[in-house]
């Protein structure tokens, strides 16, 4: 009793130990500026002290002004422990909070949180989240009468707004410069980066006014070349998850990564880029009529993509899926999820192994008779679990790093375990070509495989990928992406081979180039197609 009785203060007090608590829990975000900041002398050392000086003003400030005694310890309490988990991705992974990295929390599947959840983050969200906030509720706010409160956060209010007029006058040249030129180092600042991330989320995915499906595309339809050949036509595209172009032996990786491929005559293209460096962003991107530079993610919700274009053309399509979601863009066309097969030899925890878009794939050829273009969506090199992601026999680079905890990882293990997931994913792409030879009689095939982003392995501290695009490093945006044709196919729909090699080696592509390619690839005539954004166009020969 003695103890409790000693966890007392008076309002004020209270609002300055919630602002310097929150100037603490921004840590991060200190270290970060003043590892810009760099101080060598009198003046650049009084504006890195002036960082935590103006963030604690405006902390009082703000929980003078919101403090209310009835609302305050239950909005502490969300607060702390929402300030624990971000501080917890920042730290570990360098993960940057904003509106993508929210619609990667909220949208993302069961198996890909849970493999996010580990000892360690329950720890920080035990030392750092819970034990703080149940010390705040303890804590016994001794009354005051209405205008002393009232009169003290008035104050308290001014001369915080006081101290942030003081050192703008003294150095808004250099704050300024540092978020001007550093505008990553704002998303630090928590809880304001992920309040405004959720806002933000929010309002695009539920409060965007009309959402009425916009349609596209209601003019196409089949070329003369596609109608006339002798053969339907099918075409596969794969699209990988979290694989980045650095680690391709055919991109140059010293380390022999595509065996498989390698033997197939795969056209490769070693300057690729993606359209964002999450799949929530990537995947719609691509499949969409707009360019990385207009993408506007609302309006992809509710417009049609790429496969309602093919279904208007009375293509034949499917989406084979095992990567927790086409991200909308398979809504309106046949879909599976794999995982809801459960296929014991290649399933565990609602988490399979990409044989299993492979399982009974020849059937499905089998029964095809119209020009077909399918979807598989792998799970790739999905991290951080990255050890889940391919059987025992592809365990080829060793010692591996058998855990979720990868920033704990011995780095080159890391490094290891995630090459063996390239290795299996050259072999998935492969076992698929050979599967689209075997049925070479009855069908000109093709394929395509793209990343929808790469991944980041640790390099200046940072994990996985979802970084912002501007500032992402290039292991997040450099993708494999490469071609596969079959001689009917290159014959029949007069593709010079040769003059696509060459262009491969030459020229930069990007996912902006997907809407257009498969289209040609088809030959889907619409007002939608862009030849020159067809990356094909160019080595067909009349």
């Amino acid at each position: 009793m003695e103890t409790l009785e000693k966890l007392q203060c008076n309002d004020s007090k209270f609002n300055l130990y919630c602002a310097f608590f929150f100037t603490l829990i921004n840590f991060l975000f200190i270290k970060r500026t003043w590892e810009i900041i760099a101080p060598d002398s009198f003046h650049s050392w009084v504006f890195a002290i002036s960082v935590p000086v103006v963030l604690f003003s405006a902390w009082l400030t703000i929980f003078s002004l919101i403090n209310l005694p009835w609302l305050r310890k239950p909005l502490l309490v969300i607060l702390v422990i929402g300030c624990a988990a971000c501080n917890y991705f920042m730290f570990t992974y360098g993960a940057v909070i904003d509106k993508n990295m929210m619609t990667n929390v909220f949208e993302t599947d069961s198996q890909e949180a849970v493999a996010l959840v580990t000892p360690q983050l329950l720890l920080w969200l035990g030392f750092a989240g819970i034990v703080p906030a149940v010390f705040m509720t303890i804590i016994k706010i001794k009354p005051s009468r209405w205008w002393y409160t009232l009169l003290t956060r008035t104050v308290s209010v001014l001369a915080g707004l006081l101290i942030i007029i003081l050192v703008a006058s003294v150095f808004y040249k250099d704050y300024a410069s540092l978020f001007r030129n550093n505008k990553n180092i704002v998303k630090m600042v928590t809880p304001a980066n992920y309040i405004s991330a959720i806002s933000s989320y929010t309002k695009a995915r539920w409060f965007t006014g009309d959402q009425t499906l916009i349609k596209i595309g209601e003019d196409a339809r089949k070329g003369a070349l596609i109608t006339q050949q002798k053969k339907k036509t099918v075409v596969v595209f794969v699209v990988g998850e979290a694989s980045r172009a650095e680690n391709y032996s055919l991109n140059g990786y010293a380390r022999e990564t595509n065996p498989e491929l390698k033997k197939q005559n795969v056209i490769y293209f070693p300057n690729a880029s993606s359209c964002g460096t999450e799949t929530a962003v990537s995947v719609p991107c691509m499949f969409s009529n707009m360019p990385r530079k207009q993408y506007d993610a609302d309006l992809a919700r509710h417009q049609e993509g790429l496969m309602d274009v093919f279904a208007h053309a009375g293509i034949n399509v499917l989406w084979r899926e095992n990567d927790g979601g086409c991200k909308g863009v398979c809504n309106r066309i046949p879909h599976t999820d794999m995982t809801q097969w459960n296929i014991s030899a290649l399933c565990k925890d609602q988490s399979c192994w990409d044989d299993a878009l492979l399982n009974r794939f020849g059937h499905v050829l089998d029964g095809v008779q119209q020009d077909s273009v399918f979807v598989l969506h792998l799970m790739g090199s999905h991290g951080p679990a990255y050890y889940r992601r391919y059987p025992d026999k592809f365990r080829k680079f060793t010692p591996t790093c058998d855990s979720n905890q990868i920033q704990d990882c011995d780095r080159q293990a890391l490094i290891n375990t995630y090459d063996n997931t390239i290795l299996y994913t050259d072999d998935i792409v492969s076992r698929t070509i050979d599967e689209l030879k075997a049925h070479g009689d009855r069908f000109n095939t093709a394929l395509v495989y793209l990343s929808d982003h790469g991944e980041s392995l640790g390099e200046n501290g940072i994990y996985l990928h979802g970084t912002p695009y501007m500032l992402a490093p290039s292991q997040q945006t450099h993708i494999p992406f490469l071609f596969w044709l079959s001689k009917d196919y290159q014959q029949n729909f007069a593709v010079n081979a040769d003059c696509l090699t060459k262009k491969a080696a030459a020229e930069k592509v990007s996912q902006d180039n997907i809407f257009s390619t498969l289209l040609g690839m088809m030959d889907i005539k619409t007002y939608e197609y862009q030849s020159d954004m067809d990356i094909i166009a160019t080595c067909r020969q009349a």
